[in-house]
């Protein structure tokens, strides 16, 4: 076994300073306001041609691209990804309420974009279900007209089709300025609060808003789609009153869909590691319906609803319409905040997975810049996708290299065979919808893990999960993330106040109630806290250290009582026996009084490493617990206190109220010094030996 010896003085924070400095004296000097803007302004070649590689990422990591060794992996990775992007695409649209042909440019744009500017290689842009289904929930909201009515004619529904998509772009516009804004901001920590509990737990609920949804255009029901709280329930309850009205070729187009494709999808799940490309069961499904659809007449005999015209090539660029942005700033900042975090979850999921960095701000960039541009073409929100992201990766992709191919495959969709989807049924689009949702509903598994590894993150799951089924999906998600802040708070002050012991032969401590071979030191009291010490639990702090060392307002009035009785008794040439300051013993009346059994502590020492920040109501408490310990006694002694702890308290004035040689770098140094002085019974400082362990 490995020995280790250490000789060294004991080193007070002062001690420490003056003889190995602070980091603080390695600092240069701040400059000034005049300079910093100068140095700002300054630019060099050099310099452009950095921050250039910076903002568009493909400059850095295209001239080192490994031809050989990537670009077949990178071909059939994008190649299986763009196969899939054209159903889900218009599958999606549907869950806009807009056309299809909209899910399929928005399939395109952002894949192209993300691939210049995005920083994450395994990252898979365009249509995601949950902000689908957030978007056209605040379309339905806003827009009452339903284009899905079987009343309406073919001109009225494109005039529905046309106001819808306008608002739907102008979502995605100002979802990218609002990203830009952020990147200008820096803000790309924010996707921190939403952590993988708060993001599992609403993908999750949101695919039960989806394949609810989903259920009317299954069985071929012209029912409107309900916004607001309990929009599950109210749909369910309009299902099933509306039973009656079932189209029954839906219905079956349906239960053969998802016949097909639910076997395929379990198929490529268990056969993932074996099959170089996952079974295109989506593209198949839409070219067989849309074949026997197209050879038996289904859309003119049984009335069912069919995708209709799609428009070969690409619209216009235009502007969105501006005016309808006032009515949805405040689901746009929601729905950016999702598409944001789960684009940066993934990315950083698969940055991790293959040893690589992201840069969360430029992620940022690249998809405020995408949401952008899509809008002049008509596209409704995008972001990163969980399930062809999922494709993407386990297909062989190695760089962004394959988005380029991805857009390839939408783009001939788009410019040749796009017109031959007109007649692909609707229920096939929906069955699709439901059946990419498999690896969200898969998350349930989990839970019972997530038990055995933190309650807490169990407790932010249900609940969260809890209020996106029951009220929405923008509601649900502002309730898990407030519980989940509100966890974090409860957690600081759930924090105990543990009592340290040392260990045998060591210089080691360790909480004495888990430890039987932790020793507590003769006259030493040693407590430890792992948590901040704020204005919310400062008053929890404080009782916790009462109770253990007896710092009571009734104990500190007796030793006072005692100590004026004892000072009177010399006064009066009464015999008296002075065993230190902490231990008053002496004769009175011919009795012996002797201290409390808790005033047997001497020293004290407050152990601030675990203690990450401390404000001033936590600096306030501090001062009063020094003015507390010199009545009662003990010698207050603080170690571990970190920079930003020590800053506060030197700020909020305890120096007053305590020595510079009370503060020590590590809790061995203060139970060494205190030790030491109670040995000699004695507080005055002075030359001590070293310590030695």
């Amino acid at each position: 076994m490995s020995t280790l010896a250490v000789c060294r003085s004991i080193y007070t924070e002062e001690q420490f300073h003056k003889t190995y400095g602070s980091h603080k004296d390695l600092e240069r000097p701040p400059l000034r306001l005049r300079d910093r803007l100068a140095r700002s302004c300054t630019c060099s070649a050099h310099a452009f041609l950095h921050l250039l590689k910076r903002r568009v990422p493909i400059l850095s990591w295209l001239p080192r691209y490994k031809l050989k060794k990537w670009l077949l992996g990178d071909l059939i990775a994008g190649l299986t990804v763009g196969i899939v992007h054209i159903p889900q695409g218009m599958a999606f649209a549907l869950l806009t309420s807009v056309a299809p042909v909209h899910g399929l440019y928005t399939s395109f744009f952002p894949v192209v974009l993300y691939m210049l500017l995005g920083t994450g290689r395994h990252v898979s842009t365009g249509t995601f279900a949950v902000l689908s289904l957030m978007t056209g929930s605040v379309i339905d909201e806003h827009l009452a007209q339903n284009p899905l009515d079987r009343n309406l004619t073919s001109e009225e529904q494109s005039d529905i089709y046309a106001q819808r998509i306008g608002m739907a772009a102008a979502i995605a516009f100002l979802m990218g300025i609002i990203m830009v804004a952020m990147f200008v901001l820096q803000l790309g920590f924010l996707s921190t609060y939403l952590s993988e509990p708060i993001v599992k737990a609403f993908t999750n609920a949101a695919a039960f808003h989806v394949t609810i949804s989903q259920i009317q255009n299954m069985l071929g029901l012209p029912l409107p789609r309900f916004t607001g709280s309990f929009t599950i329930f109210r749909t369910l309850t309009s299902v099933v009153q509306s039973l009656p009205m079932t189209n029954v070729a839906e219905l079956v187009i349906s239960i053969l869909c998802l016949i097909v494709l639910i076997p395929i999808k379990e198929l490529n799940a268990r056969f993932r590691t074996k099959l170089r490309t996952p079974i295109p069961g989506e593209i198949v499904m839409v070219l067989l319906a849309t074949g026997v659809t197209f050879a038996s007449s289904l859309d003119s005999r049984y009335n069912v609803q069919i995708v209709g015209s799609i428009p070969a090539g690409f619209p216009a660029p235009k502007l969105p319409s501006l005016k309808v942005i006032p009515k949805v700033v405040g689901d746009t900042i929601a729905i950016t905040f999702v598409g944001y975090a789960v684009s940066v979850s993934l990315a950083m999921i698969y940055a991790e997975k293959h040893r690589y960095s992201i840069d969360p701000n430029q992620e940022l960039l690249a998809h405020g810049i995408s949401n952008i541009v899509s809008s002049l073409f008509t596209c409704f929100p995008s972001s990163a996708t969980l399930a062809t992201t999922n494709i993407l990766e386990s297909a062989g992709a190695h760089t962004q290299l394959s988005g380029f191919f991805t857009s390839g495959v939408v783009l001939i969709v788009l410019i040749w065979i796009g017109p031959l989807f007109n007649y692909l049924p609707k229920a096939v689009l929906a069955c699709i919808n439901v059946v990419s949702l498999r690896q969200m509903f898969l998350q349930f598994r989990e839970l019972p893990e997530l038990w055995k590894i933190s309650k807490t993150d169990f407790s932010v799951w249900v609940v969260t999960w809890m209020a996106v089924v029951v009220l929405n999906v923008e509601m649900g998600l502002a309730v898990g993330v407030v519980f989940s802040m509100m966890t974090v708070v409860c957690r600081t002050q759930r924090a105990q106040c543990t009592v340290m012991g040392r260990a045998v032969s060591t210089e080691i401590y360790r909480p004495v109630e888990q430890n039987d071979k932790c020793y507590e030191i003769p006259g030493l009291k040693i407590l430890s806290y792992n948590s901040p010490i704020y204005y919310g639990n400062r008053d929890i702090y404080k009782d916790a250290v009462s109770q253990i060392v007896g710092l009571t307002q009734e104990k500190i009035r007796k030793r006072e009582k005692a100590l004026l009785v004892l000072e009177q008794a010399r006064k009066m040439n009464i015999s008296v026996v002075d065993s230190g300051i902490a231990n008053p013993v002496f004769h009175q009346d011919g009795c012996i009084l002797k201290p409390e059994a808790d005033m047997e502590i001497k020293s004290l020492i407050i152990d601030c490493t675990g203690v990450i920040f401390i404000d001033s109501a936590g600096a306030r408490l501090f001062i009063q617990m020094c003015t507390d310990c010199q009545k009662a006694g003990m010698h207050l002694l603080l170690a571990g206190c970190n920079e930003k702890v020590l800053r506060t308290l030197q700020c909020s004035g305890i120096m007053d109220h305590l020595s510079a040689e009370q503060v020590f770098v590590t809790v061995h140094d203060a139970a060494c010094y205190a030790e030491q002085n109670m040995a000699s019974d004695s507080y005055l400082l002075g030359s001590v030996p070293p310590i030695c362990f």
